[in-house]
């Protein structure tokens, strides 16, 4: 459609779009692409919108699939912005909403990446690809995978939640498990992409899953009738989502779309939170987080190839980094669906505890509309609420 190029946010090298490219050639930093904005300005109707089908890919303009014939589908969906009127009011927030990511193919946010990502592979003649994963990125991956015909290698911990694990298998991807985090299956995978010559879908080691997750930044503005909410607060492993948010937000205020941005909020658990640490000292990069565990799988990194990017979201929206603990996350997700009747994931319940935590100390005003990620289903967590946690808690114990 209305892609010029790949380019390096670090070095400002450019490369071709049309080739498989994984880091930056210079410098070895994660690409990212590049649009012809004034032809999308043109271009872009909002209003035509309502003639699209209710998916990602009606965003078309803003995706870097050329011919339309390449995109691989598993029927993903604009997911819904709910307003949490009941819980919200609790907690002392007039506008709290959360985007429920849960909706999607293979009940995450990663199918957004994935469509995008196996798409554009699909269109550049990849016939195979390995990653690692915490979980849910290596199911959504090697779903779209087997949709595409491109065989994947999928190396997670094997602590990872099992449902995961199962998605992988039943679809045929090549399953390792190591005994590890996933830096360690990070590892692996970088002597298999030597070894073998296979593209590496590894986080930010490809170009196109940031253009997948950017979407939700574009309906999160088109649900809001084209304007932006005050606070979005994003549970950040990787970190990809945040950076493709923040990267959404960019393109619509140069188009003219938008003339202000939201605070953007990374939110880790305290037991792996470099970001935080990071934000805390104004450093452009994390620290490698050591023994880093917690209840939240899927933000288990830590350190993250985009820190930088993430930090640069952070700092250039006035937002901010907040940790939580496991019992909070536990707490939250536990309080969300009593009164709300939403599961959500552990890592999208961070994020209910992490804006109460700023809504106390006055970061968040309760006036401010504040949209909290979601980025699972928590029936893909169900480790996570045990029957004598229920129990135990079935008095109404549980306090705000």
């Amino acid at each position: 459609m209305y892609v010029t190029h790949l380019e390096c946010p670090k070095c400002k090298s450019i490369f071709n779009h049309r080739k498989v490219v994984q880091l930056c050639q210079n410098c070895a930093a994660p690409l990212l692409v590049r649009y012809d904005l004034k032809k999308i300005k043109n271009k872009f109707c909002k209003k035509k919108l309502k003639y699209r089908s209710y998916n990602l890919w009606r965003y078309k303009e803003f995706l870097p699939i050329e011919d339309e014939k390449n995109i691989v589908s598993l029927g993903e969906v604009i997911t819904p912005l709910l307003k949490l009127k009941n819980f919200g009011s609790m907690l002392g927030f007039e506008q709290l909403y959360l985007k429920d990511e849960g909706l999607n193919p293979g009940g995450s946010f990663k199918s957004r990446g994935a469509a995008v990502g196996i798409s554009k592979a699909k269109e550049l003649g990849v016939k195979s690809f390995a990653m690692p994963t915490n979980g849910n990125a290596g199911a959504a991956w090697a779903i779209y995978g087997a949709k595409a015909g491109i065989e994947a290698h999928i190396v997670m911990p094997k602590n990872a939640p099992l449902i995961t694990q199962n998605e992988c298998a039943v679809v045929g991807a090549k399953l390792y498990l190591v005994d590890g985090l996933i830096n360690d299956a990070g590892k692996i995978v970088a002597k298999a992409i030597h070894q073998y010559g296979i593209m590496d879908a590894s986080t930010l080691k490809e170009p196109y899953r940031i253009e997948g997750k950017k979407t939700m930044g574009l309906e999160i503005v088109e649900q809001f009738g084209w304007k932006v909410p005050d606070v979005i607060l994003y549970p950040t492993g990787g970190g990809v989502g945040l950076i493709g948010i923040y990267k959404a937000l960019l393109e619509l205020r140069k188009i003219g779309i938008i003339d202000t941005l939201p605070r953007l909020v990374a939110v880790q658990a305290q037991n792996c939170a470099p970001i935080v640490e990071a934000c805390k000292n104004k450093q452009k990069e994390s620290v490698f987080w050591e023994n880093a565990k917690t209840v939240a799988f899927g933000i288990t990194v830590p350190k993250a190839l985009g820190d930088f990017l993430v930090l640069e979201a952070i700092y250039k929206t006035e937002g901010t980094a907040v940790d939580v603990s496991d019992e909070e996350i536990l707490k939250y997700q536990f309080l969300l669906a009593k009164n709300e009747g939403l599961f959500i994931c552990p890592e999208g319940a961070a994020t209910v505890a992490a804006a109460y935590k700023l809504l106390k100390n006055g970061w968040i005003k309760p006036k401010e509309r504040v949209v909290l990620l979601n980025t699972g289903s928590g029936l893909k967590y169900p480790d996570t609420i045990r029957a004598d946690f229920l129990l135990l808690k079935s008095d109404n114990s549980i306090k705000i």
